[in-house]
């Protein structure tokens, strides 16, 4: 059945409660994730990078100390041998020595080293360096590198009695560099192994996260808001998911206020528009009398005026965060402002029985604004306050300066002995919609349009806006402005 409009006398009846689509882009589609260009990639190809610098690192330290370290082993072998060899060949009796010489050499040279022995300066045979052999005979030890037969090897002498010794030397082991390489190659390709699967893990930790985040922000862009996070560590991981849940519980709250605040204008909209057409049919079809004319004419032209106002108030709201909304600032006598408020203000609150009161200095309140936006301002909490002061309390509007210097600004207040707020209405008071919700039904509400308009207003200007309790039982509304830049400027 179609939706009759009301007739004039009949109660509109309550309009159910539409949940409203959330409107927004359509998701973007999964992207095609190219090799290397991943996190968990880039993660492995620097964890793989740092592991071989390491291992190339670890392989040019070690190598080398592996090496000094295996001929320090070798020459303190071959030092051992030497002394051994000296102590066989100090008998005294030369039958024993000889005999026991003949068997050491032969042990010796199995082992792949060669003994000289020296007898009274004398070396047995040639090969080894003149200074060893002058060296040895003259009582000193030597150890070390030497050229012996035109080959590097490793040289250790003793010294016996009466000029005689003994020398014992070694090739240099030929391919030490190589053998210890070799021996090294498997730990250090363990090594660069942990690291890839290290690496590998790591990415996959690190990556892990913020994919759980990129599916949630996805989620949130098709208007899924229930979508949560879950907090782990580490600290920065966990500050990405306190965000992310953050704004999913910030857009969530946004849109079920947009959602009252559009059903809540669409009702204010609604109900003068109802009325107006009702009564325009009702005029149609010649069923008011000519004597009831004036007054439908004037409460379908009341009606209108409210409507405007409420568009004008949505159009105002809409513009107020262009850059182009027109301000006009110029030094303004805040005390002659809130006079000529007083004139309209006055009158109207003696019809309804509600008492106007002013407080302002004998002096000028300077301040730098515009005087029509702070008009606008002023009416609109004047008017907030009227619609809910009950007969015989008081409205106040107070200017006064905000400091002993001049150049501190003005202040305008607008005082009510009504209802008032909780405290708990006072930290939304000009949230758009959020007191209109609180207590429609309750007391008489506007467009819950008016204490956002007027809380941006004041700060496109510059000033503050600030609610509380009032001395007189209600609310009390502070706007604080800026001074003139020319008082600002002559005070220093």
């Amino acid at each position: 059945m179609a939706d009759r409009p009301a007739t004039p006398g009949e109660s509109v009846p309550a309009q159910p409660t539409v949940a409203l689509p959330v409107i927004g882009p359509r998701p973007a589609g999964p992207r095609r994730r190219r090799p290397g260009r991943t996190l968990t990639a880039r993660a492995v190809l620097v964890t793989c990078a740092v592991a071989l610098v390491s291992v190339l690192v670890t392989a040019l330290v070690a190598v080398p100390l592996a090496v000094r370290g295996q001929e320090r082993r070798d020459q303190e072998a071959l030092a051992a041998q030497a002394r051994l060899a000296a102590d066989v060949l100090r008998v005294r009796a030369p039958r024993q020595r000889d005999a026991a010489g003949e068997r050491l050499i032969r042990q010796l040279q199995e082992q792949d080293i060669d003994v000289y022995v020296i007898r009274a300066g004398t070396v047995d045979r040639a090969g080894l360096p003149r200074q060893v052999v002058n060296r040895v005979a003259a009582g000193n030890t030597v150890s070390g590198r030497r050229l012996v037969s035109g080959e590097r090897a490793l040289v250790e002498g003793r010294p016996l009695a009466g000029g005689d010794g003994v020398v014992l030397t070694r090739p240099a082991t030929p391919g030490l560099w190589g053998r210890v390489v070799r021996g090294l190659w498997l730990p250090l390709l363990a090594g660069l192994a942990a690291g890839l699967a290290a690496g590998m893990l790591l990415a996959r930790r690190l990556a892990r996260p913020i994919r759980v985040a990129a599916t949630a922000a996805a989620r949130l862009s098709a208007g899924d808001r229930a979508v949560r996070v879950p907090v782990e560590p580490p600290d920065e991981v966990a500050e990405l998911a306190l965000a992310l849940n953050g704004l999913a519980a910030a857009l969530a709250t946004s849109e079920d206020r947009q959602r009252e605040f559009l059903l809540s204008v669409s009702h204010e909209l609604r109900t003068p528009l109802t009325a107006i057409r009702g009564y325009a049919e009702a005029l149609a079809d010649g069923v008011i009398d000519a004597d009831d004319t004036p007054r439908t004419g004037r409460t379908m032209l009341a009606e209108a005026e409210h409507l405007d106002r409420l568009v004008r108030d949505l159009l105002a709201l809409a513009r107020l965060e262009a850059a182009d909304f027109p301000l006009e600032p110029v030094p303004v006598d805040l005390a002659r402002l809130a006079a000529d408020a007083e004139h309209t203000w006055a009158d109207r609150c003696a019809a309804v029985g509600v008492t106007f009161r002013m407080e302002i200095p004998d002096g000028v309140v300077s301040a730098y604004t515009d005087p029509g936006r702070i008009r606008q301002v002023v009416d609109g909490l004047l008017e907030n306050a009227l619609r809910v002061v009950p007969p015989g309390a008081p409205v106040v509007l107070a200017a006064r300066p905000a400091g002993a210097d001049p150049a501190a600004g003005g202040i305008l207040e607008v005082r009510d002995g009504g209802p008032g707020f909780t405290d708990d209405d006072l930290a939304v008071a000009f949230d758009r919609g959020a007191l209109h919700a609180r207590y429609r039904g309750v007391r008489k509400v506007g467009s819950g349009l008016g204490l956002a308009l007027a809380a941006g207003l004041v700060r496109r200007l510059g000033g503050e806006i600030s609610a509380g309790h009032a001395a007189e039982g209600g609310a009390a509304f502070t706007v604080r402005l800026p001074a003139d830049p020319y008082l600002t400027r002559t005070s220093r």
